[in-house]
């Protein structure tokens, strides 16, 4: 084998050992770049470089588990990452020509509460989601921190790393009038992470009554996402609107 050939050979290996296919494997569903592969290895969380100048946008699903943005799976400048068994296809959202209609700027930007002060982070967005969780202080929506005004606030020591929502004009979320006759119970058999339908018109979901042993504590047992609930590991609630 010639010099060049196994140079050639060992550039492939490398690129494909990172996970990023060349530029015309992303072409097929309408991106000019390149993708990356990132995988949740034994339901564990992983992070992967990713030459993305914006956000990513997930271009195809390669696992049988649902991946979830915010949920399961986020990005930010430089990186993708990937949890509870995610493993998909991520192209740059610049190069797709937007983010999944969302209308906003690439990016995240980082918001962080010190010495458990509340603190205001300005930005363009309509609304926001939290990407990834920065503090051992856990960062929970409505409680220690939120987004008004056009900023992301944070307080008693949240720190974060914030990426546009899809929320309304004044920055609520895009939450209706609570409801105070809508209920949705969900459950999580066999430890199992199950998703169900969420009327967000209706208003913001909150426990109204545990009906599970194993506690339910958001966040980590129990979230929401645009029109859904998910719970995991045993969580079983009764959720109304506020």
């Amino acid at each position: 084998m010639s010099l060049r050939l196994s140079l050639a050979v060992s550039g492939l290996a490398t690129l494909l050992g990172l996970g990023v296919t060349a530029p015309t494997a992303a072409q097929d569903r309408g991106y000019s770049g390149q993708t990356v592969t990132c995988s949740s290895n034994d339901n564990r969380r992983s992070q992967c470089n990713a030459p993305f100048s914006g956000r990513a946008v997930l271009v195809q699903n390669l696992s049988d588990t649902r991946c979830v943005e915010g949920t399961n799976w986020g990005s930010g400048r430089g990186f993708v990452w990937v949890d509870r068994g995610c493993r998909a296809r991520f192209a740059d959202s610049r190069d797709g020509g937007g983010w999944g209609g969302g209308g906003g700027q690439g990016g995240t930007i980082r918001c962080e509460s010190t010495d458990h002060r509340q603190r205001e982070c300005r930005t363009s967005w309509r609304g926001a989601t939290l990407v990834r969780q920065l503090s051992d202080t856990r960062c929970v929506e409505g409680r220690t921190w939120g987004f008004r005004n056009g900023s992301v606030w944070v307080n008693d020591g949240c720190r974060g790393e914030f990426a546009e929502g899809r929320g309304g004009n004044n920055g609520g979320g895009g939450w209706g009038h609570a409801d105070p006759n809508y209920q949705v119970t969900c459950s999580s058999d066999d430890q199992r992470r199950r998703y169900c339908n969420w009327d967000r018109n209706r208003g913001r979901p909150v426990i109204v009554q545990q009906l599970s042993k194993t506690r339910c504590d958001e966040g980590r047992t129990w979230g929401y996402q645009g029109n859904q609930l998910w719970v995991d590991d045993g969580c079983r609630a009764r959720f109304g609107a506020r």
